[in-house]
């Protein structure tokens, strides 16, 4: 049982933005920045990996109407999207979720530190990533 597990069976109250059949969004607790929203599918798994394709179609759906009304309704110029998938991904919460996090031009918010390294035998790895996709 995950925290997000307790929302979507209403134990815990959340702050909700939307809802509907296959997916909740709500506001952080902890915000990055002012509304930083979570919006996770209802189908309970872990990692992006694990979640079907109807799940995955329906956060799809609903998130470009979810950034769009997080931008009108905040005034921030620019959001981040963040999902994290595993404990060295440093997921906290392991249900999938993603974090729509407002930029703003005068606070921080998600700070980030990009370590760029080197594409190694870009052919034949692209060609093994698109042998296992199912």
């Amino acid at each position: 049982m995950t925290i997000f597990s307790a929302i979507l069976d209403g134990k815990i109250p959340c702050h909700r933005v939307y809802e509907d059949d296959h997916v909740l969004a709500f506001l952080d607790v902890s915000p990055l920045s002012r509304g930083h929203t979570l919006v996770i599918p209802k189908e309970r798994v872990a990692t992006m990996g694990e979640l079907s394709d109807d799940a995955a179609a329906a956060i799809g759906r609903v998130l470009p109407r979810l950034c769009r009304a997080l931008v009108r309704a905040t005034g921030c110029t620019d959001y981040n999207l963040l999902q994290n998938n595993g404990e060295a991904a440093h997921q906290a919460v392991m249900h999938v979720h993603i974090h729509i996090i407002p930029k703003y031009l005068d606070a921080d918010g998600l700070g980030l530190q990009w370590n760029v390294g080197t594409l190694d035998e870009p052919e034949a790895l692209a060609g093994t990533i698109a042998k296992a996709i199912e």
